[in-house]
C-alpha cells in the first residue's frame, strides 16, 4: 500500500537511482564519449543525473556537445579578452596539481578591480575538475542560496548543510569557487566543507582571508599585458604608434585591469586613442565612474563605484582617516605622523591649541584618558580599511600605502574638502613641531612628499605652521620652497612683533640659512651679521640663539672664502658651547665639525683630522652609525683623509657614507649627492677613473636638474667631473666644463674667491697639457698672486700654485723666473718642517 502511495513518478525515481541503472548509464557515457572523440568533440558528462538529464543524453544527436560540468551552478566563463597573469595561473596549477593529502584552498586577494575573479575563472577554464560550483560570497544570503543550489542540483538535499555533507563525503575532484568574499563580518569558515580533500578558490578584498590557504596578492598587471588588453578592448591595431600611446595610458592608470577595461571601452566608442589622456586628466572621476554599454564579462561595477561600495561599509572614523590620507602622498604614510601630532604642545612661534579644535578632536579618538597614544585603537581602524584593500601595510617598513587610483578616488568622496585639508595640514604641522632637532633631517625625507602634495592642494590651508614646514623644506634640500616660506614668516613677524622680537630674529636666521642653501652667500652674510648683532645686544653673547647665529655666520664666511673670520668665530663658539653645554652636546659637536672644516679650508689638515675623528667617535656612540649627523661626520673625515693623501681610508669611508645616505635619505638628497661627488673625486685620485666618471656624470645630472647649473654645488660637480675627464685624457671635454665653471664662479663669487681661483688653476693645467703654455702662464700668475694675498705662502693651495707656475716657466725656458720661484718653494717648505 505504501509503495502504491508513491505513485508512478515516485517508483520511476527509485528505479532510476538503482545501481543497475547507474551501471547502464555509465555504459552510455562511454559510448557517447567514444562517438564524440571520433568527431573530435569533447563530451563532459556528470556522474550523477536527474531524470531530465538522462532524457537529454538519450535523445541528443550523436554529434551534440553535452553541457560541461564546469558550468554547473552558473559559473561564468572568463572575459573574452583576458590577458596575462600567467605567473599567478602557473602558481595555481602547480598548487592544485600537488597531491598533498589534504584539502587545497587557494586565496586570491587584493583591491577591487584588480582582476581576482577573472584569474580564477581563467584557471577553472584551463582545468579539468569533475565538478565546479560557483558561490556568490558577497552576503550570507547569497552563500546560503549558492550552497542550497548545489544540493538541489546534485539531488542530495535542499540545504547548505546538505551540500557541505555531500562535499565532505565525495572524494571526486570537485572545486568550489567562493567569489567576492569581501565582507569582513562574515566568518567564511562556517561555509567551508570540513574534510581533507577537495579544492576551493576564494577571491576577496580582505587580506585576512590569506590564513585559509595558499595566498596570492592580485595587484597591477605587467605593462605589456596591460597595453595589449587596452588595445583589444579599444578595438585598435597594435601598431607602433598605438602601442606607444597605449603604454602611456596604462601607466597613468597604474596598470589596474578594471580601469584599463573602462578606458578601452571609452576609446572604442570615441575612436580617439591619442586624445584619451588629455580627457582623463581633466575628467578622471567621470571616466572612472562611467559604465560601458557593451562588456566582455559579467562585472557590473566601474572602478570608482566598486570602491564606493567598500567605502560605504566603513565606520565614520575609518572613512575620515582614509579621506585625510588622500591629502598625503599615497606611499610612506606612518602611524608616527599621527601619534607624534597627538603630543603637540604649542611654542611661541606655533599656533595655540584653541586654533586646532578639529585635528585635536580627531586625534583624541586614538588617545587614552591618560593622554597616551593607543596604538591598538589606531590598528583597529586601519585594519577596518585594510579589510577592503583600500589601504595596505608593509610589515618591514611599518608604513601604509594606498593604490594611486584609490588615493585619487578617495578625494572624490569628500563633502568638505577644505575642512579635511586644513585638518591634515594642521596634523602634519603639529607632528613636525614635536620632532626632536637631531631627528628632523631624517624626518624631512619621510615627510617632504606629503607636504609637497598637501601644499600643492592649498598652500595656505590649515593653522599657521609655516615655521614647521620651512624646517622640513630646508632639511630636505628644497631651498626655493623654504625661501618663499621664510620670507613670509619674516614679513609677518616684523609686522606683528617688531624687528627685534625673538621670533622675528629666529625667522631672519632661517632665511639666512636658506640663502646659504641657495648659494646666495652674500645675502646670507648680510642677514647673518644683522641677526648676530641683534641677538648679542638683546640676549647676550652666551645665549644659545646668539651662539647659533655665530655658527651660521661663520659657515657663511667660510663659503665666501673668508676663512680667518670663520675660524675666529668658530673657535669662540666651540669654547662657549663646551663650557655651557658640555663636549658631548649635539651643538658642541656641530661646532667642532664646523671648525674642523675651516681648518681643512686653511690647509691645516692634521688639526681637521683630529677634530673630525673625535666628532665621529662621539656621534657614533651617542646617535648610532646610521644617523645623518654621524654620516656627516664620516663624510667630513673621508674628505680630510683624501686631502692628506690617505686615499684608501677615504674610499672606504666614502663608500660606506654613500650606501647609508642613499638608503636613509634617497639618491636625490643633497647630502647623498655630496657623498657621491666626494667619492667620485676619491676614485679619480686613486686612478679608478671609469668609476669616477660614472658617478661624476650622475651627480652633475642630478644637481643640474634639482638646483640649476649656477648653484655652487652644481659647479663643484662640474669641476670634479672635469678633473676626471683630464685624468682620462679627454681634455677637450675637461676644458669645456672648466671654462664654464670659471665664467660662472667669476660672475657669482667674484675673481678673488678661493673656488674661483681653483677653477682658474684647473683650467690652467688643462691649457698646459694641451700645449697652450701662454694661456696657462697668464692664469697661473694670477692664481699665485691672489692665493699669496688671501691664503699666505704656507697654504697648500698656494704652494701648489707655485709648483704649477714653476713647471710652466720651465717649459717656456724662462730660466730666471723658474729659479726664483723654485727658491721660494724651497724656503716655504722649510718653514713648514
Amino acid at each position: 500500500m505504501q509503495d502504491e502511495s508513491k505513485g508512478l513518478r515516485g517508483r520511476v525515481k527509485e528505479f532510476l537511482k538503482s545501481s543497475s541503472l547507474r551501471d547502464e548509464i555509465a555504459g552510455y557515457q562511454t559510448q557517447i564519449q567514444g562517438v564524440c572523440s571520433k568527431l573530435k568533440l569533447t563530451a563532459i558528462v556528470e556522474t550523477n543525473f536527474k531524470v531530465d538529464e538522462i532524457h537529454a543524453i538519450v535523445t541528443a544527436p550523436s554529434f551534440a556537445v553535452v553541457k560541461a560540468a564546469q558550468n554547473i551552478n552558473n559559473c561564468p566563463p572568463p572575459s573574452r579578452i583576458f590577458q596575462g597573469r600567467q605567473a599567478i595561473l602557473d602558481k595555481m596549477h602547480q598548487f592544485f596539481n600537488t597531491d598533498s593529502g589534504e584539502q587545497h584552498i587557494y586565496v586570491l586577494y587584493g583591491l577591487g578591480g584588480a582582476g581576482k575573479t577573472q584569474i580564477a575563472l581563467k584557471f577553472i577554464e584551463q582545468s579539468s575538475f569533475s565538478n565546479v560550483f560557483f558561490v556568490d560570497t558577497s552576503k550570507v544570503e547569497t552563500i546560503d542560496t549558492g550552497l542550497k543550489g548545489i544540493a538541489v542540483t546534485k539531488s542530495v538535499g535542499n540545504s547548505a548543510q546538505d551540500t557541505l555533507r555531500w562535499l565532505e563525503s565525495n572524494h571526486n575532484k570537485w572545486l568550489v569557487f567562493f567569489d567576492n568574499a569581501d565582507d569582513p563580518k562574515i566568518n567564511l569558515n562556517d561555509f567551508l566543507p570540513k574534510c581533507n580533500h577537495g579544492n576551493i578558490i576564494i577571491t576577496s578584498r580582505n587580506p585576512e582571508l590569506r590564513s585559509y590557504g595558499a595566498p596570492t596578492l592580485v595587484s597591477d598587471m605587467e605593462e605589456a599585458d596591460a597595453t595589449t588588453l587596452l588595445l583589444q578592448r579599444a578595438n585598435k591595431e597594435p601598431s607602433e604608434e598605438n602601442l606607444k600611446l597605449a603604454t602611456e595610458i596604462v601607466k597613468e592608470l597604474y596598470y589596474l585591469p578594471l580601469a584599463i577595461i573602462q578606458a578601452g571601452a571609452f576609446i572604442s566608442k570615441s575612436e580617439d586613442l591619442g586624445g584619451y589622456l588629455a580627457l582623463y586628466h581633466s575628467n578622471r572621476a567621470r571616466l572612472l565612474s562611467e559604465k560601458a554599454a557593451q562588456s566582455h564579462d559579467d562585472y557590473a561595477q566601474t572602478v570608482f563605484t566598486t570602491w564606493q561600495i567598500s567605502f560605504n561599509q566603513l565606520s565614520h572614523l575609518a572613512a575620515t582617516l582614509l579621506q585625510l590620507c588622500s591629502f598625503l602622498h599615497y606611499t610612506g604614510i606612518s602611524e608616527d605622523m599621527f601619534s607624534t601630532a597627538s603630543k603637540y604642545e604649542p611654542r611661541s612661534w606655533s599656533p595655540p591649541r584653541e586654533e586646532l579644535e578639529k585635528p585635536l578632536q580627531f586625534l583624541s579618538r586614538f588617545v587614552d584618558p591618560t593622554g597616551e597614544w593607543n596604538s591598538l585603537k589606531f590598528l583597529a581602524v586601519t585594519n577596518e580599511i585594510k579589510a577592503y584593500s583600500l589601504i595596505s601595510f608593509d610589515t618591514k617598513t611599518k608604513l601604509f600605502s594606498i593604490h594611486p587610483l584609490v588615493h585619487a578616488w578617495s578625494r572624490s568622496t569628500l563633502l568638505d574638502e577644505e575642512l579635511l585639508q586644513s585638518c591634515m595640514s594642521s596634523i602634519l604641522g603639529m607632528c613636525i613641531t614635536e620632532i626632536p632637532y637631531n631627528e628632523i633631517e631624517l624626518a624631512s625625507v619621510q615627510l617632504i612628499p606629503h607636504i609637497v602634495l598637501l601644499k600643492g592642494v592649498n598652500p595656505d590651508g590649515g593653522a599657521d605652521f609655516r615655521n614647521a614646514f620651512w624646517n622640513i623644506y630646508h632639511n630636505a634640500g628644497k631651498f626655493q620652497d623654504a625661501q618663499g616660506i621664510a620670507q613670509q614668516v619674516v614679513e609677518k613677524s616684523r609686522l606683528l612683533l617688531g624687528e627685534d622680537h625673538r621670533n622675528t630674529l629666529l625667522a631672519m636666521g632661517d632665511l639666512a640659512q636658506t640663502y646659504w642653501g641657495l648659494g646666495e652667500f652674500q645675502k646670507a652674510k648680510e642677514l647673518g651679521v644683522l641677526v648676530w648683532e641683534k641677538r648679542t645686544k638683546l640676549l647676550g653673547e652666551d645665549h644659545p640663539d646668539t651662539l647659533f647665529a655665530m655658527g651660521d655666520l661663520a659657515s657663511t664666511y667660510s663659503r665666501l672664502g673668508e676663512f680667518q673670520k670663520a675660524k675666529e668665530l668658530e673657535v669662540l663658539v666651540l669654547e662657549k658651547y663646551t663650557k655651557i653645554l658640555g663636549e658631548d652636546h649635539p651643538d658642541t659637536l656641530s661646532a667642532m665639525g664646523n671648525l674642523a672644516h675651516t681648518y681643512s679650508d686653511l690647509g691645516q689638515f692634521q688639526k681637521a683630522k683630529q677634530l673630525e675623528v673625535l666628532v665621529l667617535e662621539k656621534r657614533t656612540k651617542l646617535l648610532g652609525e646610521d644617523h645623518p649627523h654621524t654620516l656627516l661626520a664620516m663624510g667630513n673625515l673621508a674628505s680630510t683623509y683624501s686631502d692628506l693623501g690617505e686615499l684608501q681610508k677615504a674610499k672606504e669611508l666614502g663608500v660606506l657614507v654613500l650606501e647609508k645616505r642613499t638608503k636613509l635619505l634617497g639618491e636625490d638628497h643633497p647630502h647623498t649627492l655630496l657623498a657621491m661627488g666626494n667619492l667620485a673625486s676619491t676614485y679619480s685620485d686613486l686612478g679608478e677613473l671609469q668609476k669616477a666618471k660614472e658617478l661624476g656624470v650622475l651627480v652633475l645630472e642630478k644637481r643640474t636638474k634639482i638646483l640649476g647649473e649656477d648653484h655652487p654645488v652644481t659647479l663643484l660637480a662640474m669641476e670634479t667631473l672635469a678633473i676626471t675627464y683630464s685624468n682620462l685624457e679627454e681634455f677637450q671635454k675637461a676644458m669645456e666644463l672648466e671654462v664654464l665653471v670659471l665664467e660662472k664662479r667669476t660672475k657669482i663669487l667674484g675673481v678673488d674667491h678661493p673656488d674661483t681661483l681653483r677653477a682658474m688653476a684647473n683650467l690652467a693645467v688643462t691649457h698646459y697639457t694641451l700645449g697652450d703654455l701662454n694661456k696657462a702662464l697668464g692664469l697661473e700668475v694670477e692664481v699665485l698672486q691672489k692665493r699669496r694675498q688671501l691664503l699666505g705662502d704656507k697654504h697648500p693651495d698656494t704652494i701648489l700654485a707655485m709648483e704649477n707656475l714653476e713647471a710652466t716657466y720651465q717649459e717656456l725656458s724662462q730660466q730666471e723666473e723658474m729659479e726664483e720661484l723654485e727658491q721660494l718653494i724651497e724656503d716655504t717648505k722649510k718653514l713648514l718642517l
